[in-house]
Parts: C-alpha cells; sequence; structure tokens
C-alpha cells in the first residue's frame, strides 16, 4: 500500500486531505504536547536518577533548577519550593546526587525533565566532596583566617548556649558549669539535625549577637554551639554555610563543641575555638572556682610576707641610719652652751643699760627746779591774757553794741563794705546788735552821698 503522505507530497495538493484508510488523525500541538506529557508521566511517575548537579540557580520564587548529568546525557531538573526548603544539605554544582520524583514535559520548549522530590548525596565520598568543596569556597573568603578569632572571657558572668532542650548535651554543660564555677546559663534551644536544623541553629547565633547590653535579657560573654556525637550525616548541619557565616559573623566569643574528639565540622573552623566534647567546651569556658579561691589566698598571703619583709627591711635601714646619726647631746650641747652664755650677757647688758638710765635721770632731774616752773608758767598766762584782750578787741560783733551795723549782700551773704558795691548788690541785709533788717536799693534812686572817714586803725596784735 503506498504511503497516502508520500502521495499528497508528490502530487502537490494545496491543501491537506485524509488519505483513504489513514488511522493518523490530524492533532494540534497542544494534543501532542498533552498525549506525551501523560505517557511520560505515566511511565515514569517514580523515578531515581544518580548524577553530578550543573548549573544550580535558586530563582526569587524559591524554586531551584538545575541540571543532572553523567558522562554521556543530561537532564534538566526542577525542585519546587516546599521540597527546596526541605533539602537536608546545600546543593553545589559538580556534587554527585540521587535525584528522586518523576519525569515531565514542558511545553513550552518541547523538553522533558525531573521534577525533584528528594535529593541525596550519592554516598560519603559525594558528601565529603561537598563538604571540601564548601570548606574551600568559605575559608577563601578569610571565615577560617587566625587572625579574626576573639579571645575568650576569663571569667563570662552570661554563657549563651545553642543546643536541643532535651538531650544529654544540656545536662553534661549544666553539670559541669556547676561543678567548675555556676554561672548565668541562657539555652537557646534548637534542632541539631535534620530538615530546617541548620536555619535554626544560625537563626539562634544571631539572636545572642543582637541582644542588646542592659536590656531585659543580659547579652551573653560567650556562647557555646553544641550538639553530641554522631554520624557525618548527623552532624551535617554544622557544615552548611548558614551556619558557618552566622558563627564567623558573631561578635561574641564562640566555643564550638560538635560531636565527639574525632568530629570535625565547618563551623569548628569558623568558631573562635573548639572544643573535642561539650563537656570540655564547659570546661573550658569558665575556670574552677576552688582553683580561683586558692590562688586568691596564696596571693594574700604573698602580698602579706611581701607587706612584711618590706616593713622589717625598713626597719632596718633606719636601724642603720639610726647608728650613724649624731646624739642628741651632741647636736644641742653647743646651741644650749650659746644660750647660757646669751643669758648671762643679757643680765650684764641689762644692769649696765639701767645704770645709764638713772645717771640720766639724774642729770635731767636738776633742771626739774619748782621756781624755774613757776616762772615759765606765770610767763604762758600773761601771753594768754593779751591774745584774750586782742581776740576781744577784733571781735566783729563788740562794735554793735555802740550802734554800729555791718551789711551783707543777699543772698549769697557777702559783705559789702562800699558804697558801689551797696549799689551792685540791690538787696542786703542789716546786722544789728539786736537783730537784722532787710533792704533793697530802688533802681535810678540817686547816689547816696557816703562822708569820706578815715579807716579805723588796726591795733597792732603783736
Amino acid at each position: 500500500m503506498a504511503d497516502p503522505f508520500l502521495d499528497d507530497a508528490a502530487t502537490g495538493r494545496l491543501v491537506a486531505e485524509a488519505a483513504p484508510g489513514s488511522n493518523a488523525p490530524d492533532m494540534s500541538v497542544s494534543e501532542l504536547s498533552a498525549r506525551l506529557k501523560r505517557t511520560v508521566e505515566g511511565a515514569f511517575g517514580h523515578v531515581r536518577i544518580r548524577g553530578e548537579i550543573s548549573g544550580w540557580k535558586r530563582a526569587a520564587s524559591g524554586h531551584c533548577y538545575l541540571a543532572l548529568k553523567d558522562d554521556a546525557a543530561v537532564i534538566d531538573g526542577i525542585i519546587w519550593r516546599g521540597a527546596a526548603s526541605a533539602l537536608p544539605f546545600q546543593p553545589a554544582d559538580g556534587v554527585e546526587v540521587i535525584a528522586t520524583g518523576k519525569l515531565t514535559t514542558y511545553p513550552g520548549r518541547s523538553k522533558y525533565q525531573i521534577v525533584i522530590e528528594r535529593m541525596e548525596l550519592a554516598g560519603e565520598g559525594a558528601l565529603m566532596a561537598l563538604l571540601e568543596k564548601l570548606k574551600a569556597k568559605l575559608g577563601g573568603e578569610g571565615l577560617f583566617d587566625a587572625s579574626a578569632k576573639k579571645a575568650l572571657p576569663f571569667l563570662p558572668r552570661v554563657i549563651g548556649v545553642v543546643t536541643s532542650p532535651t538531650g544529654a548535651v544540656i545536662r553534661d554543660i549544666l553539670h559541669r558549669l556547676e561543678d567548675r564555677c555556676p554561672t548565668h546559663v541562657l539555652v537557646w534551644p534548637v534542632k541539631v539535625q535534620g530538615p530546617g536544623s541548620a536555619d535554626e541553629v544560625a537563626a539562634a547565633v544571631r539572636g545572642f549577637d543582637a541582644i542588646q547590653p542592659g536590656g531585659p535579657v543580659p547579652r551573653p560573654d560567650l556562647v557555646i554551639v553544641a550538639r553530641g556525637g554522631g554520624s557525618i550525616e548527623d552532624l551535617w548541619s554544622f557544615n552548611e554555610e548558614v551556619v558557618v557565616r552566622a558563627v564567623a559573623g558573631c561578635s561574641i566569643p564562640i566555643i564550638s563543641a560538635v560531636g565527639h574528639e574525632t568530629d570535625t565540622s565547618l563551623c569548628d573552623h569558623a568558631a573562635d575555638l573548639r572544643a573535642p566534647t561539650p563537656t570540655a567546651a564547659a570546661e573550658i569556658a569558665v575556670p574552677v572556682k576552688a582553683d580561683l579561691i586558692h590562688t586568691l589566698k596564696t596571693y594574700g598571703l604573698r602580698t602579706e610576707r611581701c607587706a612584711r619583709r618590706y616593713h622589717e627591711r625598713g626597719g632596718e635601714r633606719l636601724a642603720a641610719l639610726v647608728r650613724v646619726l649624731p646624739r642628741r647631746d651632741a647636736i644641742l650641747g653647743p646651741q644650749r652652751q650659746k644660750l647660757d652664755d646669751l643669758a648671762g650677757r643679757l643680765g650684764l647688758s641689762l644692769e649696765r643699760r639701767l645704770g645709764a638710765a638713772r645717771r640720766e635721770l639724774d642729770r635731767s632731774a636738776g633742771a626739774l627746779r619748782p621756781s624755774i616752773l613757776d616762772a615759765r608758767l606765770a610767763r604762758a598766762r600773761d601771753r594768754a591774757s593779751d591774745l584774750g584782750r586782742l581776740l576781744e578787741s577784733v571781735n566783729p560783733e563788740k562794735p554793735l553794741e555802740r550802734g554800729y551795723a555791718w551789711v551783707a549782700a543777699r543772698p549769697a551773704g557777702e559783705v559789702v563794705g562800699t558804697a558801689e558795691a551797696a549799689r551792685a548788690a540791690g538787696a542786703m541785709t542789716l546786722h544789728f546788735r539786736d537783730g537784722t533788717v532787710d533792704v533793697r536799693l530802688e533802681r535810678g534812686a540817686p547816689k547816696a552821698h557816703v562822708a569820706a572817714t578815715p579807716a579805723p586803725t588796726q591795733p597792732d596784735l603783736f
């Protein structure tokens, strides 16, 4: 039977027609894509694929896109946001994994892909490869540098512990702290393994670091991140990038005590100090109280001995100085002798001075005869009497008793001695023996005739 499609091409028809006897009906692209999708999902509804991650990318929506490849083929994959948040590790390019999910098609691009529901590392080798890759990446950023490590406080008043609240770890830490040096402990409960545990640990570290000093919750002086032992898968949360960055960026000193002595995590490298066990972390965090008390007592005894030795040596030096100092009598003897000498000389000097004063008094006493004093007193009295009479003669009030008056200008009170001065003054006061009279000269009055009288002769006072 001839192929109907070849017949159509051979005839060069412009309009397609169903060939007689053909069982292939026409389908739209959407119909074909839908049939392919049902076929693929029906045949591959549950698959496990082993491959190496390539092109890992997390979109802003939370969905993750990647490709799984081996030596000969590549298949695209997608992880929806809900499944991506439950991944037990942080995927990275080059890591070999086993992905579980279902195959489906993407009609928009005519391709098939796997919708991953669960993804696991393909053995411990892949896990270690992922660990080394992440370690190299974070180490290259300086998160593990020794120069960035902070010194631990000698005696922290508050210790923050990030661990599970129900495990033996927190009990061991609390008991060890109680035995060594009781301290205020703040516990931030977290999951220490399983999905979401890494985010909880990182949030706890950042939460302790965000506590402000002086607030209602005391800010820790030291933080311990602790977990008991387990397999590398059990401890994987402490290798997650989010935990490492939170520990490295914390401003509070951190002790990492994850697993047992042989276990090592990236959290140990990022912390300021690694403890082999949680119990050892408690021992490192605080000193032994009894040792502190013993040390203080020792320092007290040493201080007392030093003080006593200093006092004894001071006494010895003082005794040595006293031996070389001169005696008191040797120092004060010359001064005492000089004082006695001056005291003797003072008595003689006083006697000589008193004798000279007596002689001077005797010489002066001869000139103090009563007759001489009486004569000098009589002469002084006569002189005083003459001065009294002279004073009485020049008293300006005395002539008023004989009918005279004296004139003063008003209001200044100056004495008017001439007719010209009287005309210039105009207003005057006449002073008599028994009182005063105010007078005023009228303007335009004829000049008064004043007879010239000789001025009285002033008596000679001396």
